[in-house]
């Protein structure tokens, strides 16, 4: 659950990997202002595999939400513009098709749930209609009494009671939890290949956060949707994801299958991140951990790494060079010149917070 003890009950990665639907390549998303360049997203790299949950973890500011709005095509211009990199969904470069094929994607091929549904979902029309609207535009075999039924199969496929008298109910007339139900239902519709959670559970109390997980992760079972998890939450990761990326300043800083990060993170920021998860079973007084300073200004970064004026391991050299993302043990990568000192155990300073 959310904020309790990061157990790792996620599930383990299979013993042979499935065949990667989205492949994102040298990602980079800039925003030009008046106040300089904003590097929100700066050359991120990843893939998904089918049936496969991948987290992003990370501080607000960070460049998980611009990453996924860049996915889809749906970042701000202007002041905003994928300047580099490549989008593949099944071989297809997405950042190099035109709008019209866009809007077949998505929705369709990629669907997103938004931290808030009451700020996505339209005020004016039933959550029936809304969920119609999007299999009217691409499920266009379907009659217009297939999509009513499906819109009402949608909703009682993600446990909303009464579908049908809900269906013809406005998005006010829903608590939270249950708006954020009918987001899930419309974004799996039209049976996505890749499904984005962005911060699903955001504003929801400890109880529904748990609820709206286990939902998400139950219907990836049964429809084999990838899904990509951007979350803050650590807890949240060890439960749901197989794989974890932790991104800081808009770039990866490491990147593991959830055990191995857990079990050995390679990079300070993740160790603040650990540290700052609250643990109910702990029976010491010690406060929480905390990462000191602020996330830089993305137009103003220092050099070397980005990290480098919060972090207690920080040297000369992490002020004044930019440490290389490398893999320092199979599939574990990080972003760190001292990632073989947290690797071999060797004692490096403790971060602040820690005993």
């Amino acid at each position: 659950m959310p904020g309790e003890t990061a157990t790792l009950a996620a599930t383990e990665p299979a013993a042979k990997a499935a065949p990667a639907v989205l492949e994102v390549e040298g990602l980079k998303t800039w925003f030009f202002t008046r106040g300089g360049i904003v590097r929100a997203v700066d050359d991120v790299s990843f893939s998904l595999s089918e049936g496969e949950t991948l987290a992003i973890v990370g501080e607000s500011g960070c460049g998980k939400s611009i990453t996924a709005l860049s996915i889809l095509g749906l970042v701000p211009s202007p002041p905003g513009r994928i300047v580099g990199g490549a989008v593949r969904l099944r071989g297809t470069d997405l950042l190099r098709v035109d709008e019209e094929a866009m809007r077949r994607v998505r929705g369709n091929e990629i669907s997103m749930i938004f931290q808030e549904p009451m700020t996505s979902l339209n005020p004016v029309l039933t959550i029936g209609a809304q969920i119609e609207e999007a299999l009217t535009l691409h499920q266009t075999a379907l009659s217009r009494a297939e999509v009513r039924a499906r819109a009402v199969e949608m909703l009682q496929l993600v446990r909303i009671p009464e579908p049908e008298r809900r269906a013809k109910e406005y998005p006010h007339q829903l608590s939270g939890g249950m708006r954020q139900r009918a987001m899930i239902a419309m974004a799996l519709s039209c049976n996505p290949r890749v499904l984005i959670a962005d911060e699903p559970t955001t504003a929801l109390d400890v109880t529904i956060q748990a609820q709206i997980l286990e939902l998400i992760l139950d219907l990836q079972r049964r429809l084999g949707t990838a899904v990509i998890l951007i979350t803050h939450d650590l807890g949240v990761v060890a439960e749901t994801a197989q794989r974890v990326i932790v991104m800081y300043a808009g770039r990866k800083v490491e990147e593991a299958e959830v055990f191995a990060l857990f079990e050995q993170p390679l990079h300070p920021y993740t160790r603040g991140l650990m540290g700052s998860i609250p643990h109910l079973v702990d029976e010491t007084t010690e406060r929480l951990a905390e990462i000191p300073g602020m996330v830089p200004a993305l137009n103003a970064l220092p050099p070397g790494c980005a990290f480098a004026p919060r972090c207690t391991m920080a040297t000369d050299r992490c002020r004044a060079e930019m440490p290389p993302y490398r893999e320092w043990q199979a599939g574990h990568f990080s972003a760190c010149w001292h990632a073989e000192a947290l690797m071999t155990g060797r004692s490096p300073p403790p971060l602040a917070g820690e005993g």
